[in-house]
């Protein structure tokens, strides 16, 4: 039997992280919830969960000096993973209620408010994947849950070769957002693969199949 890989769920104090471990559990990973920066840095994948509003999750991860484990873990091509307000802050900032609030910086681009009839964007929907996406691999044509007012809107990274232009899956409420990034090491999404019943799980161990590599 192959070994299942370690993936770390970042306890910072954000919400969902219990659904977040059961899922991880079920797509085959060795799961850890923990704020132990040793096991956090070493792991094979970092998940980092997110509810709520961008300025808390920014401020909590700040408490746990969260933003610099991700950092390390990226500059070492270690692989990164944020779900939901986990995702908009890999972005560089997020306006929210009138509070601008700066981000992780990982990503160009501002996370807003979502222009459509009705707001919050609650319940399942469809996305639109690239051809070449490992994390929507077989599942491309599957719903996923969203629960989320705010999303990055716009993708403005410029990637020169040699190096892979990152896949970028956008989904559409009112508007076109970005619903997933799959960028190197730095994969997210804007919805919650945890609450999206066996599609979620599937996505969740398309990723964990990468932490093989």
């Amino acid at each position: 039997m192959t070994e299942r890989p370690l993936v770390a769920v970042l306890d910072y104090g954000s919400g969902n992280v219990h659904s977040a471990v059961k899922a991880l559990q079920a797509a085959g990973g060795d799961v850890r919830l923990t704020r132990d920066r040793a096991l956090v840095l070493e792991a094979d994948g970092l998940l980092v969960p997110g509810v709520g509003a961008f300025q808390a999750v920014m401020e909590q991860l700040e408490a746990v000096r969260g933003g610099e484990l991700i950092e390390r873990r990226l500059a070492g091509g270690r692989p990164v993973m944020g779900i939901c307000v986990g995702m908009q802050v890999m972005f560089e900032r997020g306006i929210e209620r009138g509070a601008d609030t700066e981000g992780l910086g990982e990503w160009p681009g501002v996370v807003t408010e979502l222009e459509a009839p009705v707001v919050p964007h609650m319940g399942w929907n469809t996305v639109e994947a690239p051809e070449d996406s490992v994390l929507f691999r077989g599942i491309a044509d599957e719903r996923f849950y969203f629960v989320h007012s705010y999303a990055a809107q716009e993708w403005t990274l410029d990637v020169q070769a040699p190096f892979p232009q990152p896949a970028v899956t956008w989904a559409t409420h009112g508007g076109r957002f970005i619903a997933a990034v799959e960028n190197g090491p730095l994969t997210a999404t804007q919805f919650h693969p945890e609450k999206s019943g066996a599609a979620g799980i599937a996505l969740l161990r398309n990723w964990i199949e990468t932490l093989r590599a």
